[in-house]
C-alpha cells in the first residue's frame, strides 16, 4: 500500500508537540515562586599545592562565618554550609524583598602528608581559604629478613 507524502503532516505534528511543550512550561512557571529560591549550590573551588602546604579556596559570596562548617572525618575534609541572602529594596512607591536560600557540601580527600592537627581556615571578602600544612611522611626502610 502506498501513502502519498504530505509535508504539512510533519509540520502539524511538530506544531502540536511545540504547543504541548509551551503548555507544560506555562503550567510550570505559574507554580514557581519568584521571590524565594531554595536550592542547593556548589561553590567554585581553587586548589593549589606548595612545598609546605595545600591550599583550598571556596567562593562563598555573602556567607557569614557562622553559616560555614569545616570538619575532618575519615581522612576527608568536609566543608558545608547554608546560604541565607535577603535583598530588600524600599522606594517611594514600592517595596520589594528577594530571598535566596541554599545549602552546599564539598568533600576533599586529605593526602597522607597533611598535618591534620594544624589545619587553618580564614574568610575574607567572600572567599574561604583553608590551609593544610604538610608534614614529612617517613617511608619504611628496606629490611632484610634472615632465613633460619
Amino acid at each position: 500500500m502506498l501513502a502519498r507524502y504530505n509535508p504539512n503532516n510533519e509540520f502539524r505534528e511538530f506544531r502540536r508537540s511545540f504547543d504541548i511543550l509551551n503548555s507544560m512550561l506555562n503550567n510550570f512557571s505559574s507554580t514557581v515562586q519568584t521571590d524565594t529560591v531554595d536550592v542547593d549550590f556548589t561553590p567554585a573551588v581553587n586548589t593549589k599545592e606548595e612545598q609546605s602546604a595545600y591550599h583550598i579556596e571556596l567562593d562563598l559570596p555573602g556567607m557569614k562565618k557562622k553559616d560555614i562548617d569545616i570538619k575532618v572525618e575519615d581522612n576527608a575534609l568536609i566543608v558545608s554550609g547554608e546560604r541565607k541572602m535577603k535583598k530588600e529594596t524600599k522606594e517611594e512607591d514600592y517595596y520589594k524583598i528577594e530571598s535566596s536560600y541554599g545549602t552546599f557540601k564539598r568533600v576533599f580527600t586529605i593526602p597522607e602528608d597533611v598535618d591534620v592537627e594544624n589545619i587553618k581556615a580564614s574568610a575574607t571578602d567572600g572567599v574561604l581559604e583553608i590551609v593544610l600544612p604538610k608534614v614529612e611522611v617517613k617511608k619504611p626502610e628496606a629490611k632484610s629478613i634472615e632465613i633460619k
